[in-house]
């Protein structure tokens, strides 16, 4: 998701180091950052924030964390977990590459991917976050019994995560091809997802774990 520039964005994201992390300040220490010991999800390229703070307003009894690389969407971010008073949710401005370089091995019960870009160009294959790369990041940092939980509008990209994740040896305990035609009560919309779908975009769904 792209936005205007702030230019004072990277100024205002580390006047908040209690919500923020910029610099890999937190590197191996995500547990401690919370008040509370509980399970974490996190989101990997959060937008502009609606879920995974619904999420962490709803859900109190889990520590969340959104991951986003664009300053100027983060703003945005921190903005609404402000203006929550959200306790359980902490932010990261950096590449989804760097998980490793925040989690230890086995630390994450769920992780949330919403509405990712699609890079359709086969030479940007690799830049998609269902890359078998992206996989070996998650696997390493879910616990045993972790799930990834995936939405898109994106046919294209549905079809080719099952194939990348089957190919992975990963198991499918969820396939929804139709998302909103019995939308589940629990189901929180993204922006991109309110977006699509009204523009009569099917949305796909998939929960997902390693063998």
């Amino acid at each position: 998701m792209r936005m205007r520039n702030k230019p004072w964005a990277d100024d205002f994201l580390k006047s908040h180091p209690q919500i923020v992390d910029v610099d890999l300040n937190q590197q191996y220490k995500m547990a401690e950052w919370f008040e509370k010991d509980q399970p974490i999800h996190i989101e990997v390229g959060t937008g502009m924030g609606r879920f995974i703070t619904e999420m962490a307003r709803r859900h109190p009894e889990i520590n969340y964390v959104a991951i986003e690389r664009d300053k100027n969407v983060m703003v945005r971010v921190l903005e609404k977990v402000k203006e929550l008073e959200l306790e359980n949710i902490k932010l990261i401005n950096q590449d989804a590459k760097l998980l490793t370089e925040y989690f230890v091995e086995n630390e994450v019960s769920r992780i949330y991917l919403n509405f990712s870009d699609p890079w359709p160009k086969t030479r940007h294959t690799k830049r998609r976050l269902t890359f078998s790369s992206f996989l070996e990041i998650y696997r390493h940092i879910l616990k045993k019994d972790g799930q990834i939980h995936f939405k898109t509008d994106n046919q294209g990209l549905f079809e080719y995560s099952l194939e990348s994740m089957s190919a992975f040896g990963m198991t499918f305990d969820l396939i929804n091809l139709n998302l909103h035609e019995n939308e589940p009560e629990e189901n929180i919309r993204t922006e991109y997802e309110d977006k699509f779908s009204n523009r009569g975009f099917r949305i796909y769904r998939m929960e997902a774990s390693f063998k």
